[in-house]
This record gives C-alpha cells, sequence and structure tokens, in this order.
C-alpha cells in the first residue's frame, strides 16, 4: 500500500490500525535542538481522543503517545523520531458480524476489491484512528512554527451555524475548549449539542463545517505553480477521514459577486481592505489572515437497518454496532489544526533551506 508518507522535508509516516496492537509514525526532517513542550504534545492528543464527552465514540482510550527516538531531554536530535500509541480498549467482536459484508459509504467495498484483502474489525487502516499519528506529529510541527498560530472550530452542525464572521468572536482556547462541540459561540453550542444528541438518539449521525485560521503568516508562503500554498492545505484536508470539501477566502460565495467587489484594494501599508482572497494570492501568503472551510459528511456508520451487499453479492440488512462517533466534527478540530501545521512545516523547512543556500553562495 503506497500512500503513507505525508510532506517533503518535514515528512510524516505512518503505520498502524484501528484494532491493531499500536499506531504509529516517524518524523523525518525535524531540525535538531527543538525543545518539545510534551505535555503540550498530549494536551492535543487529548482532544482528538474518544470518550471525551456525551457526543462522541465512548470507547476508552487514553491516547498516550511513547516517543522511541528522535528526542533527548525533551529535544530533538535531528535523527527520525519514532512513536507509537498503542491500542487498549478496542472490541473486535463488535465487528465479526463485517467479515463478509461491505458497510454503505464506507471503503469495505474499494479495499477488498483493490488489495484483495481487508481488516474488518474497526475499517483497520481506512479508520479515523489512524489521524492520531497525525495530532502527534502536527503537535511537534506546531512547536516549530510556534510564531505561526493556528486556530480552529466548529462553525456549523447540519444546518445549525454561526451567523458571525470569526473577526467578530472570542477565538482563544479557553472559549473554544469550554464546550463540548467547540464551538466559540455560546448559544449556538447548546442548540449544536442538543441537535447532535437527538440525532445519536435517533441510531443515526449528522456533519458539519470546521473553520481555520491562520494568523501572524509571513508574506512569501508557499509556491505559484503546482505547489500553490491553498492546493496543498487542500490537500492535507482532503486526505482527512469524512471530509467532503474545501474552500479557502471567498470559496463558492466568491463566485457571485464581480471582479471590482471582489478584488482585495491594497492600503499604505500593504495590507489590504479586504480579505477575499483568504490571505493567499498567487499561491502565496500576503501576510493576511488565512481562513479556509471544511466539509464533514455524516459518519457512515449508523445504528440503523440498512441494505447493502456481502462479498458473494447477497443483498443482506445491515445495523451498526459497537462504539462511535454521531457527529466527527469536536474530535476532527485537532486533526484540521495538526494537518495545517504539517504544511506550513514543510514550507518553514523550504525557506529555511533556501536562506541557508543564498548564505552559503555569498
Amino acid at each position: 500500500m503506497a500512500g503513507n508518507i505525508f510532506g517533503n522535508l518535514f515528512r510524516v509516516s505512518t503505520f498502524g490500525e484501528s484494532h491493531g496492537i499500536a499506531l504509529g509514525g516517524i518524523i523525518d526532517g525535524c531540525p535538531a535542538g527543538i525543545e518539545l513542550n510534551m505535555k503540550e504534545i498530549q494536551y492535543e492528543l487529548n482532544r482528538r481522543r474518544p470518550g471525551q464527552s456525551s457526543i462522541v465514540t465512548q470507547r476508552n482510550e487514553p491516547d498516550e503517545v511513547n516517543f522511541l527516538s528522535g528526542i533527548f531531554n525533551n529535544k530533538t536530535t535531528g535523527t527520525p523520531i519514532g512513536f507509537v500509541v498503542y491500542n487498549k480498549n478496542h472490541k473486535s467482536h463488535d465487528y465479526h458480524h463485517l467479515k463478509e459484508v461491505y458497510r454503505p459509504s464506507h471503503s469495505d467495498f474499494t479495499y477488498e476489491k483493490k488489495y484483495g484483502i481487508r481488516d474488518y474489525r474497526g475499517g483497520g487502516r481506512s479508520s479515523a484512528r489512524e489521524t492520531i499519528c497525525r495530532v502527534v506529529a502536527g503537535a511537534i510541527a506546531k512547536q516549530l512554527i510556534k510564531d505561526i498560530k493556528i486556530t480552529s472550530y466548529v462553525s456549523s452542525v447540519g444546518n445549525i451555524s454561526i451567523n458571525k464572521s470569526y473577526q467578530e468572536l472570542d477565538l482563544s482556547r479557553e472559549s473554544i475548549e469550554k464546550n463540548s462541540i467547540r464551538c466559540p459561540d455560546p448559544n449556538t453550542a447548546e442548540k449544536m449539542i442538543s441537535k447532535i444528541k437527538k440525532i445519536k438518539n435517533r441510531g443515526d449521525t449528522i456533519g458539519g463545517i470546521i473553520t481555520c485560521i491562520i494568523t501572524n503568516i509571513p508574506i512569501g508562503i508557499g509556491e505559484p505553480i503546482f505547489e500553490k500554498l491553498h492546493a496543498e492545505l487542500g490537500k492535507a484536508m482532503l486526505s482527512i477521514n469524512a471530509v467532503k470539501g474545501f474552500e479557502y477566502g471567498s470559496g463558492f460565495d466568491g463566485t457571485k459577486l464581480t471582479g471590482s467587489q471582489h478584488n482585495d484594494l491594497f492600503q499604505e501599508d500593504e495590507s489590504t481592505k479586504t480579505n477575499l482572497s483568504g490571505g493567499i494570492q498567487g499561491g502565496i501568503s500576503n501576510g493576511m489572515d488565512i481562513y479556509f472551510k471544511i466539509a464533514f459528511k455524516p459518519i457512515a456508520t449508523i445504528m440503523k437497518k440498512q441494505k447493502t451487499i456481502d462479498k458473494h453479492g447477497n443483498f443482506i440488512l445491515i445495523e451498526g454496532k459497537g462504539r462511535h462517533d454521531p457527529c466527527v466534527l469536536p474530535r476532527a478540530i485537532p486533526i484540521v489544526e495538526s494537518m495545517t501545521a504539517l504544511v506550513l512545516a514543510d514550507y518553514w523547512m523550504y525557506t529555511k533551506l533556501s536562506k541557508y543556500s543564498s548564505i552559503k553562495k555569498n
């Protein structure tokens, strides 16, 4: 299986399955001498872990990271950083009924047709539990690019949305973490949580949107052709389980405007009066805030009977079992931020290498 490595200079390779012994990864290219706050790494994992509230899966995993190499006295050594997170609360018997059955809208069918074999226990490699590796790597990437701030929050659940721009919200960590849905608008958060609980009680699931903002980013991040900043961010977001869409800046709403309405006019300090470009022009950051939205579908596993087929082509009825998220959004927040940090860390490495090369030439 290919496609397990993300990044070019700051590279992350992940391994493991949802119901295997452990998941883990190798971070290659992290510079030496970066002092790591280990509590912050575990904090990010705690934001992603299951069982943290009544509106997420009740799988009870501590999700404690064990570093195997590349760190000495809490500082990176410049060698590959190896890590594992052990699975301790997997209940594989919950999935025996899926051994020969393809769940609707899951990867069961495509995996088996492509590889001729699949781990049916919780989806195996295709499970969103793989993202725990991304959060570990992203937490380190955040500390590498510590001057750049990445903030994400849930901006809609189903048809319930925050009717405010991100500039009007309190986007402090305390505000976002104050409720289980991780929405910084208290009144909207209550409605979202109520909606999710009702959906869960019906044995169903629901999707929504996460908004991400990057602030204090310097001008010049990104390349103008095939490695445009927004293209790399889009690729990163679309690699996350259950993501169905990505838009930055004015996005699809920008198509309703004329050029004169959409253009961001310059001010004397080289900032722009508006920011419909979303902080990126020509694939390169312009110093303004970068903001984008990620659409998550309703999780495919539902506690209702559905018609499907087995590997022999027979139609059967299937009903979800085990512990699953009725809404993935609150646990996806640290994943979105981690993938954003990995993209920016890779560009950061390119910038450092470019400056080093110019110094050497002189």
